[in-house]
């Protein structure tokens, strides 16, 4: 027993396998690293939200009375991934149960929480000792989400953020920080063509399903003008400089 839980508090890879799951490499790689900032940019069906409930489940093991909070721009998106999670922990041999829950959260018998919410400022402003926060469909939610939920964290030395997502435009706070040059992110970018689950006859009937735009965003992580934009990206960032003259 000792030797299982030091095994799985050194690694969720380990939470992984004995839930029946073996990790993609960059999978066992994010698991292990588990920065305190991450960024993933994962096509449809890569592999992000069970790599993000993996983080989770060793945070609400390891991280005494640990408080973990889960937004998605609605509220069925945080269901779906909370779900995810509360799977993985039923598989789990000598995983803490819950001892109260709802389609919000749920409260461990080792005293963690985890929390599931809709996306928006208003929904967690309030809510302070957050160990971690898992953001998803991250380019997806209102940019000020990002200003809420870092003090959340304010009090937690080690608290740590991940979103992750698939592109939505350039524009937002996760366009920004992902092309931003900040150290502070790990970025971790998963196209289709690099998870072994999807076909390549798949990925050709998407194609043509959805069209080279749609497609080359959710399977190929290209991060596109917005629709509204009247001129690209690149020509309103060519007509600025940093080299600035005096006027006098």
């Amino acid at each position: 027993m000792l030797a299982r839980d030091l095994a799985r508090a050194l690694s969720p890879v380990t939470l992984a396998r004995e839930c029946g799951i073996e990790p993609d490499p960059w999978q066992a790689t994010l698991l292990d690293a588990n920065p305190r900032r991450s960024l993933l940019l994962c096509s449809r069906q890569s592999g992000k939200s069970t790599v993000a409930a993996f983080l989770v489940i060793q945070t609400a093991l390891f991280v005494p009375a640990a408080q973990i909070v889960v937004v998605s721009p609605t509220q069925r998106q945080s269901n779906e991934l909370f779900r995810t999670i509360v799977g993985f922990l039923g598989r789990l041999p000598g995983a803490p149960r819950p001892t109260a829950e709802s389609k919000q959260g749920t409260e461990l018998s080792n005293g963690a929480r985890i929390l599931s919410l809709p996306g928006t400022e208003k929904t967690i402003r309030g809510i302070a000792g957050v160990d971690l926060v898992v953001m998803d469909e991250a380019a997806r939610v209102e940019d000020e989400l990002l200003t809420a939920v870092r003090p959340m964290m304010a009090t937690k030395r080690d608290a740590r953020l991940v979103a992750l997502t698939t592109p939505a435009g350039k524009r937002g706070w996760f366009y920004e920080a992902w092309v931003g040059d900040d150290p502070s992110w790990e970025r971790v970018r998963v196209p289709a063509s690099e998870c072994p689950r999807i076909t390549q006859e798949f990925l050709d009937e998407e194609l043509k399903a959805l069209g080279a735009i749609k497609f080359s965003e959710e399977y190929g992580l290209e991060f596109h003008d917005p629709e509204e934009a009247v001129f690209p990206l690149a020509i309103i960032e060519a007509a600025f400089t940093q080299e600035v003259r005096a006027l006098w």
